[in-house]
């Protein structure tokens, strides 16, 4: 139930609130979450565990089979939907150069950008989601049982069971990607709600997929909330609530699961003497957040995860700040939720995530559309990798580790600096056309 914002408690938060003052007047800020828990604490009172994380995992090995057979480009994972982790040695030294940050310790991409099928972080959640319900009207129906191969999901007539079924979801765009090739290919009736700030080739590129792509003039909370209600008139279709899903939560958490085992290969240690620095770019939460979890099941205390959002739309940090969660806007603070990080272009967040994640987050921070510009350019200058802006938040996290006293000051309360990982979580971006890109790129470049 989302609360009533009045003109009372706005001046009150003013007076009182140097974050909501930094937020009100669009200035880069960064958070530190003074209701941390430890680990043990936090999870004795979370309603999901390390066991849910384990159960995706194993749904989506589960699945190996049909990915094989239904999108064999993901064969070279033996079936697994995984992105490769690189090192940014040159973007490091740029980014110092840049910005007079000592960055402590090493610096990677976790390139969820080049995840196989809808290229973003989206493909863990949005695919997982439609896989479970696509095994539970499976398993009703007597057509799959227990044991089988699940490369019988990618045959005709299994595909003539789900068309008697519809998924939909609220999207700004990657979210709805994802649903939608996976829906599409599964032989789903899907529909996918997208705000006005999706981009054009989105849409393009759903529609050739077969899906019904409906727009709005609104931003991502009037999609979500036209598409939910037009989903209840349906018994037969399933709504992806991108807001409240424990199912797309969890199928975000697996990746930590994957990370763990791609650090162990490099011989990287994850320790209390060499802690795991992660910054997430974070829309409405349940991406950012489902993988902030798994990392602390796996991780503990050794691990700490930082939210990063647009000056112009940072609802989590503004919801986890006051301790309002989803009964505040942006708009509140009298901020238009404008930017050009369109996959994080959400006004509100999830109260579900908010709520759940506050006692295991380290903190969050905010950055302009002209920083997250200038690091797109900067990145594929010194890497020659190419994401959308929105995927860049999470890259000024490092940055900030050095240059901002309040994250020093936690970085140092960890443990030695020089001894940290830091892992900036790209969210997307290969899938962007050329042109497109190469747009990116030149605005970003005007900034230098």
């Amino acid at each position: 139930m989302k609360m009533s914002i009045n003109e009372n408690m706005i001046k009150e938060l003013r007076e009182n609130s140097s974050i909501f003052r930094a937020v009100e007047n669009l200035e880069e800020t960064v958070w530190i979450n003074d209701k941390k828990l430890p680990y043990d604490e936090a999870i004795a009172q979370c309603t999901l565990t390390a066991d849910d994380v384990a159960s995706a995992e194993a749904r989506w090995a589960r699945f190996a089979d049909f990915f094989k057979v239904a999108f064999p480009e993901t064969c070279i994972n033996n079936g697994l939907i995984e992105s490769p982790l690189k090192e940014l040695s040159s973007m490091k030294d740029a980014l110092s150069e840049k910005f007079g940050a000592a960055i402590p310790g090493r610096l990677f991409l976790k390139m969820d950008s080049h995840l196989p099928i809808s290229g973003s972080i989206k493909a863990r959640g949005g695919i997982y989601e439609v896989l479970k319900t696509a095994e539970d009207i499976a398993l009703s129906s007597g057509l799959l049982h227990e044991g089988d191969s699940y490369a019988c999901l990618a045959t005709d007539r299994f595909r003539e069971l789900f068309s008697q079924y519809s998924v939909a979801v609220g999207s700004t765009g990657n979210l709805g990607l994802s649903i939608g090739i996976i829906s599409a290919k599964l032989g789903f009736k899907v529909t996918v709600h997208m705000s006005a700030d999706a981009r054009e080739w989105k849409k393009k590129l759903l529609r050739s997929k077969g899906v019904r792509v409906i727009e709005y003039e609104g931003d991502y909370s009037a999609a979500v909330e036209s598409g939910r209600k037009e989903a209840l008139k349906d018994d037969h279709c399933h709504f992806v609530d991108d807001e409240n899903s424990k199912t797309l939560f969890l199928g975000y958490s697996v990746a930590a699961l994957r990370l763990k085992n791609q650090l162990d290969g490099m011989g990287i240690k994850v320790d209390a003497s060499h802690p795991l620095m992660v910054y997430l770019p974070c829309g409405v939460g349940g991406g950012p957040g489902g993988v902030a979890f798994g990392l602390k099941t796996v991780f503990g205390d050794n691990v700490h995860c930082f939210f990063a959002e647009p000056t112009h739309s940072c609802c989590m940090l503004l919801g986890m700040a006051t301790g309002l969660h989803n009964g505040i806007s942006v708009r509140d603070a009298g901020v238009d939720n404008m930017t050009i990080a369109d996959g994080l272009a959400v006004g509100r967040a999830s109260g579900f995530v908010g709520k759940l994640m506050q006692p295991f987050m380290s903190g969050c921070y905010t950055l302009s559309d002209e920083r997250m510009s200038m690091l797109l350019a900067m990145l594929a200058d010194t890497e020659k990798i190419f994401l959308e802006p929105s995927a860049l938040a999470g890259m000024y996290g490092p940055v900030l580790s050095s240059t901002d006293s309040g994250m020093r000051t936690y970085l140092e309360s960890v443990s030695s600096p020089a001894d940290a990982t830091h892992i900036a979580w790209a969210t997307g971006g290969s899938m962007v056309p050329t042109e497109e890109m190469e747009e990116f790129v030149a605005n970003g470049n005007s900034y230098f």
